[in-house]
């Protein structure tokens, strides 16, 4: 391990709180944080250092769990223990709640815009995955529920140029969805994890996943052709990252600009890992390029690359702090 991970700057986001999800806006000008306060936090620079730009309130009743920003940047949405997706449009520099997305029967785990912006995921312990529609009114159209998951669905991710989705679960699987004749459906389930799946992050180019669990790895899926001239392609477990992480590995983060993967994990660590570009592509080989073992105090719950910025990340734990650190790989 000769890379680095130096430590910006760290803040409190959610006193007397866990902060649960931080999130880049496209830009990478701003962050979105959420937690166990209910609130969602908008941070900004300012004279070199972060500060908190605006605070989202009344928009939950309980803990907020996940936030995500569209495309554009002029929405965000926000998911929720209360069992509902509150949607916000950002107007004059503020933002304001534009509308409520009931029906999920209880807490929700997770919101995704995909690339279009014309179509939103939820997943819930409800054990489902909604796929909504949005029109150019902001009108919002939940037109699949798919329950592919027989146990509490953590997190959903869009592919980075393909209307595809996936989902990891409680059930220790991963669901792959696709739209046929108007219907989102369960296209393959990759089994692989021996416990739960809490995150899932694509590689920039979308023809790898990176999955993280309670089993403490880091697994790395490719979409591979099926023998046969199938035209559906499956997706292979390709290689595995185990014996690095002491505890859960609670969110894997693939950055789009270097390629390094960031993950947060329940032994407070932040850790970084580098692929070995000269290694087969079919058996591809990371190794640790940096370390840092008290991250927070807590478990660390989200690492977020920057998308304008290479080597910028963030982390936020069970400790209400968010963490920005400058990745630097040794020459």
């Amino acid at each position: 391990m000769k890379d680095v991970l130096v430590l910006v700057e760290k803040f409190s986001a959610h006193p007397d709180s866990r902060c649960w999800y931080v999130a880049w806006n496209p830009a990478g000008t701003l962050m979105a944080s959420c937690g166990g306060d209910r609130a969602i936090r908008i941070w900004g620079r300012e004279d070199g250092s972060w500060k908190c730009k605006d605070v989202l309130q009344d928009g939950h009743q309980r803990t907020v769990r996940k936030v995500a920003w569209s495309n554009c940047g002029n929405y965000l949405a926000s998911a929720s223990f209360d069992a509902t997706t509150s949607i916000w449009k950002k107007k004059d520099g503020e933002f304001e709640c534009l509308t409520v997305l009931e029906g999920h029967e209880n807490e929700v785990k997770c919101v995704a815009w995909a690339p279009s912006g014309n179509l939103l995921a939820t997943c819930s312990r409800d054990k489902s995955v909604w796929v909504w529609e949005v029109d150019e009114e902001d009108e919002y159209e939940c037109v699949t529920v798919v329950n592919s998951h027989t146990q509490d669905v953590k997190h959903v991710v869009w592919h980075p140029t393909q209307e595809l989705l996936a989902s990891a679960s409680y059930d220790n699987n991963i669901c792959i969805y696709k739209e046929e004749e108007d219907d989102w459906e369960c296209k393959a389930t990759l089994e692989g994890h021996t416990s739960t799946v809490w995150s899932l992050s694509f590689d920039p180019s979308g023809q790898r996943m990176a999955s993280c669990s309670d089993d403490r790895t880091v697994k790395i899926w490719k979409e591979c052709e099926n023998e046969g001239g199938q035209s559906e392609k499956s997706w292979k477990c390709v290689c595995t990252l185990s014996g690095f992480h002491e505890r859960a590995v609670y969110d894997v983060a693939w950055c789009r600009l270097t390629g390094a993967l960031a993950t947060a994990c329940g032994d407070d660590s932040v850790r970084v890992f580098k692929e070995d570009e000269t290694a087969n592509p079919d058996q591809p080989i990371f190794s640790l390029a940096a370390r840092v073992a008290k991250a927070h105090v807590q478990d660390v719950n989200c690492v977020s690359w920057n998308p304008k910025e290479a080597g910028l990340l963030v982390s936020c734990g069970d400790d209400g702090d968010i963490a920005v650190w400058r990745y630097q790989e040794e020459p």
